[in-house]
């Protein structure tokens, strides 16, 4: 893929993300009454106590982070942040202009789950295309920057502040919404993290390793690793085969050990990224020496 196509689909992905995350505001936070974290979070409370229209609100406070960021962060994390910073709010703006997507439901559970939903997947999408959606995002990040103070912690205090901000104007099923939401899209926004990427990791000790090595070779079409190891009690000099096959692969790949050794030592472990040949790059097949 080149270097431009590459450019334009992640353009594409922030604007899709953004416009998801936007069309679940419009569509399920605002018409319930929900509260939520965030920048969104913020604008809600100043809605309430002020009146002041949500989305001039996220445009205002957007362009302001913003530039936080450009001073601090840096002129490169700016950049990645400039499409988020004046398209959310546009497109906020927009969506509150139709009514009619303010019926999709009337149930707060229902609202809330969807919510979620949609609120992890926008903030997923645009992260993994290598952006981020500003706003709150960024004072985390000033702050780990500043004061070394954990990013993540930093964004959970943020949150769950601003959360107690609209405490003060909501009755306890709303708080009670409120933080099932921020739990709900912390889960998806992990799971879109790292959709794709996940893989799993196998480690087996046996007497055949070699036959257990040729099968995973040439009947999976994986690579592996030959790993000397010392066994703890008798302290025995032997092999471990490592490695690194898609869950799909798992049940096929317990079936070859099995077939070929009963007795053997097998351990799976799941990993989040795998980087590499065969992986995020494309397989090369070289002859055996």
């Amino acid at each position: 893929m080149s270097k431009t196509v590459k450019n334009i689909l992640n353009i594409f992905m922030i604007l899709l993300g953004n416009s998801v995350y936007a069309l679940g505001i419009v569509m399920f936070v605002l018409p319930n009454g929900l509260i939520t974290g965030g920048t969104t979070g913020l604008a809600l409370t100043m809605d309430h106590f002020f009146g002041f229209p949500i989305s001039v609100f996220v445009m205002i406070f957007n362009v302001s982070m913003f530039t936080l960021g450009l001073f601090i962060l840096g002129k490169k994390f700016a950049l990645t942040t400039l499409i988020s910073t004046f398209y959310y709010p546009f497109i906020l703006g927009i969506f509150q202009r139709f009514p009619s997507l303010a019926n999709a439901t009337d149930d707060k559970m229902l609202a809330t789950v969807c919510a979620g939903i949609m609120i992890g997947f926008g903030i997923g999408v645009v992260i993994k295309a290598g952006a981020s959606t500003g706003g709150m995002d960024i004072p985390p990040l000033v702050l780990n920057k500043k004061f070394g103070l954990p990013v993540s912690v930093m964004i959970y205090l943020f949150d769950f502040s601003i959360l107690i901000l609209q405490m003060l104007f909501s009755n306890i099923e709303q708080t009670l919404y409120g933080i099932l939401l921020v739990l709900i899209y912390t889960f998806v926004l992990d799971k879109i993290l790292t959709f794709g990427t996940a893989q799993t990791q196998v480690k087996i000790i046996s007497q055949r390793y070699k036959e257990i090595n040729n099968a995973i070779i040439h009947k999976l079409d994986r690579g592996s690793s030959l790993i000397h190891i010392t066994t703890g009690y008798l302290e025995n000099e032997e092999m471990m085969v490592l490695s690194v096959i898609s869950n799909r692969e798992l049940p096929q790949l317990k079936q070859i050990v099995n077939d070929i050794d009963p007795d053997a030592f097998l351990t799976i472990s799941r990993i989040y990224e795998t980087r590499g040949r065969g992986f995020s790059l494309q397989k090369k097949y070289l002859e055996q020496r």
